[in-house]
Order: C-alpha cells, then sequence, then structure tokens
C-alpha cells in the first residue's frame, strides 16, 4: 500500500468539505467505502481529517504566525494544516515524513511553484518545534478559543456559565475522539450471548454502568473489526448509541402495551430502545418529516426485530385519532453538547441559531401536548447544553398555561457525567 494515500484521501475529503454541504464524516465515510486501505491506514487518514477539522482554529493561527496573516489558497491552506497536524498532534508519524510527504502532495496538487514556500514553512516550525508546544500550550490559557480551537462565542457563554474548570474540561472534552458505545438489544439475544459471541468475533469491550443506564446493557467498544462484517451486529443484537441518549427513554417509562409517540424519531436509536422497554408489546408511532429519514427507522427496526413501531411523516391529528399514553419529543437543537462526535458542528453553528431553534422546540411540545391523554407523560430532550433550549422553554410552555406539571428534569455534562451532553425533563399532563 502506497504510504501518501491516506494523506491524498485526507487531502481530497478536505476539499469536498469546502465544496460542498455534506458533514464531514459522510464525505470520509464515502471516500474510505472504495479506497480500499488497511486497517491502520484507514485510521491513519480518519485522524487526520477529524484532528484538521478539530484544531482548524489553532492550525490557522500557527500559520498565521509564519506568513504574516497573510490567506492562503484554500487548497494550500489545507495542506498546511495536515503537516502541522502531522508535527505537533501526532506522535507516530515522523517529522522529517510529514515534510517531505505535504511537500510531494503540493506538488502533485498543481502547488508546485509554492512547494518551497510549504516546505520553509513546515521545516521553520520543527526548528522551532519546543518554543511552539510551550506556546500551543499557554494559548489553551490566554486564549482558549484559539488554543482549543472552539468558537469564541460559546466559549464565552461556557466560561459566565461554570468557570474555568469546567470550561476547561469541556473544551478538551470536545477535541477528544468520541467512544463507541453498544447497546445491548434484548429483543434478540441477552448480555451472556452477545459477548460470547464478541469472544469469537474478536470484539474487546468494557461494561458502562450509570444510574440511567442499568447493568449489562450498555458497552464502550475498544476494538472490533468493521461493524458491519460482525454477525452480531446484522443479526440485530446491539445498536451503536451514546449512553446520554437512553436518559429520556427512561425517563418515558414506556410500559408493554402502550401506545406512545416518538415525534422526532429517527434514525431510531430512541425509538428502538423505547420498543425494547416495552418487550416489542403495544404501538410506537414514530414520526419524521424527512422520508429519506423514516427509511432509516425502518432498517433499524428490521434489523433490530422491532416491530412494534409504525413510521409516518405526521402524527394523527384527527378528531377520532386516540390519544397517546406517552410521548418522547427529542427536539431538533443546536448539538452543543456533541460537538466531539460531530467535528463540523462547531464551525457551522451561530449564536442566532439557538433562538431560532428555541420557537420550533416551543413548537413542537404544544402540538405534542395537543396528542396526550390526560395523566400521559410527555418527555422533551435535546442534546444542548444551552439552558435556551432546554430549561426555558419547558419554563415557556409550562408558564402558558399548560394542564401539565413538571415532575423533574436533568441535565447531563460530558465533564461532570463522562458522556455526551444531554437534557430531560418529564411532564406529567393533568387528569
Amino acid at each position: 500500500m502506497n504510504g501518501e494515500k491516506p494523506r491524498e484521501i485526507a487531502a481530497s475529503v478536505l476539499a469536498r468539505r469546502r465544496t460542498g454541504g455534506e458533514f464531514t464524516e459522510t464525505l470520509l465515510e464515502h471516500a474510505l467505502a472504495t479506497a480500499g486501505l488497511s486497517s491502520a491506514d484507514r485510521g491513519l487518514c480518519h485522524e487526520l481529517v477529524f484532528g484538521v477539522v478539530r484544531w482548524q482554529a489553532t492550525l490557522d493561527w500557527l500559520i498565521a504566525q509564519k506568513t504574516q496573516g497573510r490567506p492562503q489558497k484554500p487548497g494550500l491552506q489545507d495542506l498546511l494544516r495536515l503537516g502541522l497536524y502531522q508535527i505537533f498532534w501526532l506522535d507516530r508519524i515522523p517529522d522529517h515524513a510529514a515534510v517531505h510527504e505535504t511537500v510531494e502532495m503540493a506538488k502533485c496538487a498543481g502547488y508546485g511553484p509554492q512547494s518551497g514556500f510549504v516546505n520553509a514553512v513546515l521545516r521553520a516550525f520543527l526548528r522551532e518545534a519546543i518554543p511552539t508546544k510551550v506556546l500551543l500550550a499557554n494559548l489553551k490559557i490566554t486564549q482558549p478559543a484559539v488554543g482549543w480551537s472552539q468558537p469564541e462565542w460559546l466559549v464565552t457563554r461556557w466560561l459566565n456559565r461554570w468557570g474555568e474548570e469546567p470550561l476547561r474540561s469541556l473544551l478538551e472534552w470536545n477535541n477528544t475522539p468520541a467512544k463507541l458505545y453498544a447497546r445491548l438489544n434484548t429483543v434478540r439475544t441477552d448480555a451472556g450471548k452477545l459477548v460470547e459471541q464478541w469472544r469469537e468475533e474478536n470484539v474487546e469491550y468494557d461494561f458502562l454502568n450509570r444510574d440511567w443506564t442499568g447493568e449489562n446493557l450498555v458497552f464502550e467498544l475498544k476494538a472490533h473489526p468493521p461493524l458491519a462484517a460482525l454477525e452480531s451486529f446484522r443479526q440485530g443484537g446491539f445498536y451503536i448509541q451514546d449512553p446520554s441518549t437512553l436518559l429520556a427513554a427512561r425517563e418515558l417509562d414506556p410500559l408493554p402495551g402502550e401506545l406512545v409517540l416518538d415525534l422526532c424519531a429517527a434514525p431510531g436509536g430512541k425509538t428502538t430502545f423505547i420498543a425494547q422497554l416495552m418487550k416489542n408489546e403495544g404501538r410506537i408511532i414514530a414520526a419524521d418529516t424527512a422520508e429519506t429519514r423514516l427509511k432509516l427507522v425502518r432498517e433499524n427496526c428490521s434489523r433490530l426485530g422491532i416491530t412494534c413501531v409504525e413510521t409516518v411523516s405526521t402524527p394523527p391529528q384527527s378528531p377520532n385519532a386516540p390519544l397517546f399514553d406517552k410521548i418522547l419529543v427529542d427536539a431538533p437543537c443546536s448539538n452543543t453538547g456533541v460537538l466531539r462526535r460531530r467535528v463540523d458542528l462547531r464551525w457551522r453553528i451561530l449564536p442566532e441559531e439557538i433562538a431560532r431553534l428555541r420557537a420550533t422546540q416551543l413548537g413542537l411540545l404544544r402540538q405534542a401536548a395537543a396528542l396526550l391523554k390526560p395523566g400521559g407523560v410527555l418527555v422533551y430532550s435535546t442534546c444542548s447544553l444551552e439552558p435556551e433550549e432546554n430549561g426555558e422553554v419547558v419554563s415557556q410552555f409550562l408558564s402558558a398555561g399548560a394542564d401539565f406539571k413538571l415532575e423533574r428534569q436533568r441535565d447531563l455534562l460530558p465533564f461532570a457525567d463522562g458522556v455526551d451532553g444531554a437534557f430531560v425533563a418529564r411532564l406529567v399532563r393533568s387528569l
């Protein structure tokens, strides 16, 4: 295998990221699907792409130090980012190899006249490697938004809310590669059978227990072959899902035989866990406005053996339609609780989006309230860390005279709970 291949694919993905609307994760998945890379080279390509996107602001700050802030051609900027990321963030690649391969890639990409410039910038940083590392460490303290490569406006609001130590922990969390978790699917198997199958498939795992997950339900996957190649995956023995996403279904507490609405269901992680808690007995209406996303729900239900779920683009609202026992509103949000898992988001989200989303979230709560029977349970959840999308939405909903009471609400914070950020509120309609 050509040692340059992972770097070339990384550069190609970064270029397509600039010109298209697709997320980096999707672009990389498509590129790797046909690349024929070894496991090690796939891992390197993944690390390069995600690392450059995560640390983009810091890398650009470094480049500006050697270019007097002059803007570079976008493709050339990407190559400099790749070279610097290998030098200062990756220990497994020799510095001379990082410089040489970046210069050669510049020539192949049509930047032959600038290859000497690329070589000069990277070698200058090699000569100043130790003081540069000290500078980067200090930057995390003096200019945390630049030092941790995250939006200034988010860093400022988090600092004002939590203070310096929690902020530093959160910024570090957001720049740490996300772990992979599997939720046992008890509709298909049990924990004993699944782990026995994993041993045969060379899957390495640890158990993960939180007060809301219960025991022998969630596993951290440490090492494994490609998931799609595992018989345990194809047979529906587990679903890939962060532990934080289970809290909403736990608070909903669905029972076998109930009529449940999942108002924003795709791709189906919470839907299928609700079905699992109901022992696949009853009826779940999984609603989502996009047919392509509803297809994901159906595919996941099929693999997991879930038969009690019906997918719809809009929930039934006719006067004769039965009211629901329980409703989950997993609302669209800013996703600030999952920035480490969705690497593009930090550069896409804007402050005004939080206010815009709040109106949508409140509208969904009001829509759900009209469909819930007296005494029924309504759970509102997001993967946002922002109060404007969480507790404030619930308070505004209750203050409008709704016949609901708040039983409890909870924030999951990465720096406190060791999982993705989430908010969950359990509301009960008066009889």
